[in-house]
């Protein structure tokens, strides 16, 4: 089945089967690797990207219902040669250990604070309670997606200005 899927702005067309994980799609189709695949069962939830602004784990997904759709990767935080607001607290915050589960805690996170950029600490968990992390406690990602929503609610970029 031929599909056109957008991803980080760019149009990405293919010849797919029709049971093609949306994740595998991802990562050979399009190339981007930020996006992993960790337990396939949809447990872990580091294969979440955004697709039409909502987190979704996408090895729950078909490619084929993704055709028309918009996703965002860790790939597409990146601005304008900026960082997201996210990927700059997840680095002053200390956010992130093996960087395993990152990219899809920061996408989460930047829906977060992009619908509520000031979330309770309770709010936080609850947004990323479906994302395992194997080598923190969470209390540093709490704070790096605070820190970034107080960036945002500030109207700054993430680089200071």
């Amino acid at each position: 089945m031929e599909i056109t899927v957008t991803i980080n702005g760019t149009d990405h067309s293919a010849d797919v089967e029709p049971r093609l994980l949306l994740v595998d799609f991802i990562r050979t189709t399009a190339g981007l690797t930020g996006t992993h695949i960790g337990c396939d069962t949809v447990s872990c939830g580091v294969c979440t990207v955004l697709v039409d602004g909502a987190p979704m784990k996408t090895c729950a997904m078909f490619a084929v219902q993704a055709n028309g759709r918009s996703l965002t990767t860790v790939e597409g935080l990146k601005q304008n040669g900026e960082l997201h607001p996210i990927q700059a607290a997840f680095k002053e915050e200390h956010g992130l250990q093996c960087g395993f589960c990152t990219p899809a805690m920061m996408l989460v996170g930047s829906a977060l604070i992009e619908e509520n950029p000031n979330p309770t600490d309770e709010e936080v968990r609850w947004a990323i309670s479906g994302n395992k992390c194997r080598c923190t406690g969470y209390i540093n990602i709490v704070k790096a997606i605070q820190t970034a929503g107080a960036t945002v609610s500030a109207g700054d970029n993430g680089d200071g200005q």
